[in-house]
């Protein structure tokens, strides 16, 4: 059977033509160069050396054995190379799911840094809702998830990437819309939008218990599970909604932002699960890692 030790060794003589310069280059020896290249030939029953007493020379079957080589050498350094590369995170695949509130605040600029850290890793982004990103972490349909921070998951570890307060989103022309800071004690009755708790369950928590300091609870007139379409049906005047301030980055018309008085704070985090063994995710991890999260 053909070995690369015998192509390395007939391409340098087929360089030089001389056995003992070629031999040279290689560190070996010109007895072990020989029989190698006596052993090439013999397994594929060519001749692709003329010898000489000072010189060698190739036939027509080693100038054309020497171009396919060539070409065998050249591939074989590269997967070589792509499986050192690969195991050091440099090469292969990453899948990430992310909620849509992190694609106007951690995602971008965790996505930007990373390709430019690791502009050879196949980067996957895949959007869900909040609630089924954990459960898909466990699964292996994600290799990490951008998320609200979770309940502890054994196996699953968290990295704050992102902190952000609410904010209220009002209708163009609601009474709120021309007051500067608002209270939760000016909400009071006022009917709101929001996602379901088994959808955001961290989001909802927060909301609730904004309302809980001032001794009131939130009236939740409509529940869906998108903020992009929360914030639309805000600016069709069918309620007031408490979302994170990056949603503003959303620019829908027809709609206000007002900063809320003692706004809850929630936390985005990178998560994953620790027997995760793609060696792309420590690499990612080291880039998250350079985010601030405030």
């Amino acid at each position: 059977m053909i070995d690369i030790r015998q192509l390395r060794y007939f391409v340098a003589l087929a360089e030089t033509l001389h056995f003992g310069r070629a031999a040279e280059r290689l560190n070996v020896t010109q007895p072990p160069l020989s029989r190698q290249l006596a052993a090439l030939e013999a397994e594929l029953g060519v001749k692709l050396i003329e010898r000489h007493s000072r010189r060698a020379s190739l036939t027509p079957a080693g100038e054309r054995f020497l171009e396919d080589s060539r070409a065998v050498l050249v591939a074989f350094e590269q997967a070589c190379r792509n499986a050192r590369r690969a195991s050091a995170g440099e090469l292969g695949d990453l899948t990430i799911g992310f909620m849509m509130h992190a694609a106007h605040a951690s995602v971008p600029v965790l996505t930007r840094r990373f390709l430019a850290a690791r502009p050879d890793v196949r980067l996957q982004l895949l959007e869900a809702v909040p609630s089924g990103l954990i459960e898909g972490l466990r699964e292996g349909r994600f290799d990490a998830v951008v998320t609200f921070r979770p309940e502890p998951v054994p196996g699953v570890e968290t990295m704050a990437v992102h902190r952000e307060p609410l904010c209220l989103a009002v209708p163009a022309g609601h009474e709120l819309a021309a007051e500067g800071d608002v209270s939760a004690a000016m909400l009071a009755g006022a009917p709101l939008v929001a996602s379901p708790p088994h959808v955001t369950p961290t989001l909802r928590k927060a909301i609730v218990e904004y309302f809980a300091v001032a001794g009131l609870e939130p009236h939740i007139r409509l529940e869906t599970q998108l903020q992009q379409t929360i914030v639309s049906l805000v600016a069709e005047g069918i309620g007031v909604a408490l979302v994170p301030r990056s949603v503003e980055r959303l620019g829908v018309a027809g709609v206000t932002f007002r900063v809320l008085t003692d706004a809850p704070v929630v936390e985005q985090v990178l998560a994953w699960r620790t027997s995760n063994l793609n060696p792309a995710l420590p690499r990612f991890l080291e880039v998250a890692a350079t985010l601030k999260p405030d």
